[in-house]
């Protein structure tokens, strides 16, 4: 059995190591700070590698048990306690590795930036936060760890808080993340009605007999009074499906689903490492993380199941789209996370989660691979990140473009390299599901990510050709003198990096080493390379060697459940018949759809952007191509729904609350309207109180005579 001490350790030492770089920063200094939460992550990384190990060599079996115990209310008992079976192990290490390359990285990209030691202090609780959500054995500490990683996802985004889009990118992030939240805990309530339990092991074994189709979230009807009212119909929704849905409406916020997709490009805002920390393995994929844990439920529901799959092929498709017209070279890589976690959910949606995981686990390294590549671009760069005004840089930076190239060849899907193996493998679930179900939903799921490949492959060459190949037009700027970023640069050496107007105005005036000139470009240093080839490794060979276990073995057996005697298609099981290898299956994808459209966008961005780059700027000025361009510039207008339609709107309704409302109902009537009574009567009042004696002796005679003449008619009775 596995030790708690050991998984306490593996939880708790990022913490640790956040909270000496957090409150004694100033203590322990830039070196203690990076050395202490480095040593941190690297514990959790090692004991994570030795847990999962024992686990698939079944030298243990998978960890369920309480820690603490909180409160209990009832029969409810709130608790901490883990649940580490193969699929929460593999998450560890995952997250551990990437994070623990990311915080190497850290060191020379964040070297002379005056918040390094707070830097180190959110990325080491970052991990914290989503080891919690990993290991969590109830959805109680599921919340905690979600909401934990939401929050400092929101300090990362605007690590640099003078700079006015990084605060509104966080902020865009924080409330967008509500959204799905608010959702994500309506499903978590649902669990606690249906259940009476928040833990998963009962939960998930009940979740056949205490979730039947007799249990009701809601019938549809409202009761006025004696009436009766179905404004919907007499709709009857099955518990199952409303729990399955509000979760995966939680799912969309973490995972930037379409519509709740609009914060993650802006969250380019941050520096470059957390891109690589929230955008690879951790925050985006906890939503994929949590709907394969609750696969057991959302087996019970096959309306959940087809809203996931139209909800990932439209992310997959419309957001890889948006990627073709992008200059940024940080963004390019953004719009494809949200290509690709839309793959992840397809793949859930056709029920093959151990397909989704697996994705998650490759595209966790080659795209950590091309987030901190771009970042040393950019340090090349001097924080240039417009790819217009880059080109040629491969013979000045070999180690990224070679590595870069790693990447991209696995994102893209190329036989052989990690990405293809788990992303021919989606498209091939989704394409036995079409074929089995026979609906426009799996028709519709299957065309998506098909013609995806070929925008991925479009766009991701499109980047590495005008980056590293081509012209070198930086030479036309500096000489021109329209470097618009080069005075944001802060440096005391060459390697600064990323650094915003707060970084800029912090050092400028004492800057002896500032770029002034042109300046070649050149390979970033080790604390940058190192961590890219030791990505480009697994990025390579990782998909080769795990696809057998992993998704035709019994790696997932226990974590992860599918319900064939509800109908669902067991995906998995069907592939395994056609799987002969890893060798085999590189070999025949040579000669499927999705590796010739890869091939086309390959050829496709080969001919227009390495030998006729003249094309690209008269198709966007034609009158075709200039009204594509202007829709995907605009994002298919959801910033504008979102921004100009629900914030505004907001906004509007609050204004008009406190007009009618706060300063006309509350203030014109109850406090205004009061003191205006108070007002006239007191106006009348006042004139009985005149000040004169003979006025109240007056009054009393009154009086009294109004007694005496009573006097009788009280005492007759």
């Amino acid at each position: 059995m596995l030790s708690m001490t050991i998984l306490l350790i593996i939880a708790l030492a990022p913490l640790v190591g956040a909270v000496v770089a957090g409150f004694f920063g100033k203590q322990v200094g830039r070196t203690g700070a990076h050395a202490v939460t480095i040593a941190g992550v690297a514990i959790s990384c090692l004991l994570s590698c030795q847990v999962l190990y024992r686990l698939s060599t079944g030298e243990v079996d998978p960890f369920n048990q309480n820690v603490y115990t909180f409160f209990e209310i009832g029969k409810y008992v709130a608790h901490i306690g883990f649940m580490v079976d193969k699929l929460s192990a593999m998450m560890m290490v995952v997250v551990t590795f990437v994070s623990l390359l990311v915080h190497v990285y850290t060191i020379g990209y964040m070297k002379d930036d005056p918040g390094y030691q707070r830097f180190f202090s959110y990325i080491s609780l970052f991990t914290f936060s989503m080891l919690m959500l990993v290991m969590s054995n109830n959805f109680l500490q599921l919340f905690f760890g979600w909401e934990a990683v939401g929050l400092v996802s929101y300090l990362l985004i605007g690590f640099w808080f003078k700079r006015p889009t990084a605060i509104f990118a966080n902020m865009k992030a924080f409330l967008v993340n509500r959204v799905g939240d608010f959702g994500f805990l309506l499903g978590i309530a649902g669990v606690l009605y249906v259940f009476g339990t928040l833990d998963y092991g009962t939960v998930f074994a009940d979740s056949t007999t205490a979730a039947g189709g007799t249990q009701l979230i809601w019938s549809g009807a409202i009761t006025l009074g004696s009436h009766v009212w179905h404004p919907m119909g007499p709709v009857v929704w099955p518990a199952m499906t409303v729990i399955c849905i509000c979760l995966f409406i939680g799912a969309m916020g973490k995972s930037a689903q379409v519509p709740l997709h609009v914060w993650l490009p802006d969250s380019m805002e941050g520096p470059t490492p957390i891109s690589a920390l929230i955008h690879a393995a951790t925050m985006v994929t906890a939503g994929i993380f949590m709907v394969a844990r609750m696969s057991p439920l959302f087996e019970l529901s096959e309306t959940a199941l087809n809203f996931v799959l139209v909800i990932g092929a439209t992310t997959a498709l419309f957001t890889g789209l948006i990627g073709i017209v992008q200059n940024d070279i940080k963004r390019v890589v953004a719009y494809s996370t949200l290509s690709q976690l839309g793959y992840m959910t397809v793949a859930l949606g056709v029920s093959a989660y151990s397909a989704a995981v697996f994705h998650l686990m490759t595209h966790a390294f080659f795209k950590a691979l091309l987030f901190l590549g771009a970042g040393s671009v950019i340090i090349a760069m001097h924080h240039e990140q417009d790819m217009r005004k880059m080109g040629g840089l491969r013979k000045y930076m070999p180690i990224t473009f070679y590595t870069m190239w790693i990447g991209t060849l696995a994102l893209t899907g190329m036989p052989f390299f990690s990405g293809f193996y788990s992303k021919d493998t989606i498209i091939e679930a989704a394409q036995h599901h079409m074929h089995t179900s026979h609906g426009w939903i799996a028709t519709y799921g299957y065309w998506a990510v098909l013609i995806g490949v070929f925008v991925t492959s479009f766009y991701s060459f499109r980047l590495l050709y005008l980056t590293f190949h081509g012209k070198e037009r930086f030479r036309d700027v500096e000489a021109h003198g329209h470097d618009d970023h080069a005075h944001e640069v802060v440096a005391h050496d060459a390697h600064a990096v990323d650094a915003p107007s707060a970084h800029h105005d912090a050092h400028a005036e004492d800057d002896d080493h500032a770029h002034h000139g042109p300046v070649e470009p050149h390979e970033s240093p080790w604390v940058v390379t190192v961590p890219l080839i030791l990505l480009a490794i697994p990025s390579v060979l990782i998909g080769f060697f795990t696809i057998k276990p992993m998704l035709y073995g019994d790696f997932f057996t226990g974590a992860i459940q599918v319900n064939e005697s509800e109908g669902h298609l067991k995906a998995m099981s069907a592939l395994a018949e056609e799987f002969h290898g890893a060798t085999a299956m590189a070999l025949h994808g040579i000669l499927q759809p999705p590796f010739i459209l890869a091939a086309i966008g390959f050829a496709l961005a080969t001919f227009l952007y390495l030998w006729k780059p003249a094309i690209p700027a008269r198709m966007r000025t034609s009158p075709v191509g200039a009204f594509f361009t202007r829709i995907l510039d605009n994002k298919y207008g959801m910033d504008d729904l979102w921004i100009g339609g629900f914030a505004a709107g907001g906004v509007a309704l609050g204004k008009a609350a406190w007009k009618y409302i706060d300063a006309g109902l509350i203030d014109g009537v109850a406090v205004n309207g009061t003191a205006w009574v108070v007002d006239r009567v007191s106006a009348l009042v006042r004139h009985v109180q005149s000040g004169y004696l003979y006025h109240y002796a007056f009054a009393m005679i009154l009086g009294l005579i109004a007694l005496l003449a009573m006097l009788p008619r009280m005492i007759g009775h």
